[in-house]
């Protein structure tokens, strides 16, 4: 069984035949998860490069400039940005590339206006957003399991039929996500809350190191690597995305910056020698913590409390995997993990999140194979 296969979720029928139009690192990956559970796919891209790229790492065979020679595929993916979709989709069903048609962008209110303006099919339209994503692009770094346990938007208009949204049900199940159906309006809204204002912010974050002093950045720890880890994405597709979505990420902006606009008052005062105002930071902060405790958690259910080990690690090969391979031996399941590296020193620590009551067995069975183990946090 591949690992494709056995991620996929049981009740998911995959398509028998799919084209991807668009080898990026999404439409990559999707290739990729459905050629794992026996699809036959094929792949298309403006830039013939990518193309082969993607055909080489086992994602499928490239389009012959005719279509699929056994006909019409199930469906066509367009792994394209949102201002294109509509215009792909007008050509592929005027050649009849398929049977359904769906896409991946992460606005759908603009395609979907757009592919009525056209006077595309909507029938045979399932608009679809994967929750899912890399800050590096490009089908070098697509994964097949790029999706699994991860939720994935299908937002049908009032035209598409219930044929198309089953079998691009059934792909998705086969990616091993989960589909969640709702409008094209309800999900731009969500994404400029989950999605596109908190890469705003992690853009920002970001831009305050580019000119920051180079002491300063060598201090910098997890804190600041977490906050502007997605900054790093693709410039010109995020341009594209923000700007197709400007309506609902201005208004969550206008909020976001009106409690920092609240914080930089607050330190104002507090720098004047006002102590009342400390009050009102710490209920600033305390709402930041009901924010955080308030994200689901695995498999989307409520966010668990998780206790951290931290364990010193050396900077070899093999150190991560000899650490797992004990907490298995010890029947521990470890729920997260992150690393961070200390300046200078070839020594990690590796925090290991894992249920408070295994915090003693793993404890000593990781003192017992020679790593130093901090008390949990």
């Amino acid at each position: 069984m591949t690992e494709g296969t056995a991620t996929r979720l049981l009740d998911a029928v995959p398509p028998m035949t799919v084209i991807v139009v668009g080898t990026g690192l999404i439409g990559t990956s999707v290739a990729l998860a459905l050629k794992a559970c026996g699809t036959e796919v094929w792949l298309s891209d403006a830039d013939q490069g990518k193309a082969r790229l993607a055909a080489e790492l086992g994602a499928g065979r490239l389009l012959p400039p005719a279509g699929p020679p056994s006909g019409p595929a199930d469906i066509a993916v367009f792994a394209v940005p949102p201002a294109m979709v509509a215009v792909a989709l007008a050509a592929a069903q005027r050649n009849g590339l398929a049977r359904c048609f769906t896409d991946v962008a992460s606005v759908k209110q603009l395609p979907l206006s757009q592919a009525a303006e056209l006077g595309c099919d909507l029938a045979t339209y399932v608009p679809a957003h994967p929750m899912s994503g890399r800050e590096r692009s490009g089908p070098a770094a697509a994964r097949a399991d790029l999706f699994v346990g991860r939720p994935w938007v299908l937002c049908p208009s009032g035209q598409t039929s219930a044929e198309c949204v089953a079998l691009v049900r059934g792909m998705v199940g086969a990616c091993g996500a989960q589909a969640i159906e709702m409008t094209a309006g309800e999900h731009d809204q969500c994404v400029a809350l989950v999605s596109h204002v908190p890469h705003l912010v992690a853009a920002a974050m970001a831009a305050q190191c580019a000119g920051a002093p180079g002491r300063a950045l060598a201090l910098a720890g997890q804190g600041l690597l977490d906050v502007t880890r997605i900054a790093a994405g693709d410039v010109g597709l995020w341009t594209e995305i923000l700007a197709a979505n400007a309506v609902p990420v201005h208004e969550i902006l206008l909020s976001v910056q009106a409690q920092l606009g609240a914080a930089a008052d607050v330190l104002a005062e507090i720098s004047a020698g006002q102590e009342e105002p400390a009050k009102r930071l710490t209920a600033m902060l305390e709402t930041g913590r009901e924010g955080v405790a308030a994200l689901p958690g695995k498999r989307g259910g409520p966010a668990r409390h998780y206790a951290v080990v931290q364990v010193v690690i050396g900077d070899r090969p093999g150190e991560l995997a000899r650490l797992f391979t004990a907490a298995g031996a010890a029947g521990v399941n470890i729920e997260d993990v992150r690393i961070e590296h200390s300046p200078g020193l070839p020594a990690g620590i590796a925090e290991l999140s894992v249920r408070p009551e295994a915090v003693p067995v793993l404890s000593a069975a990781l003192a017992a194979g020679g790593w130093p183990v901090a008390s949990p946090a």
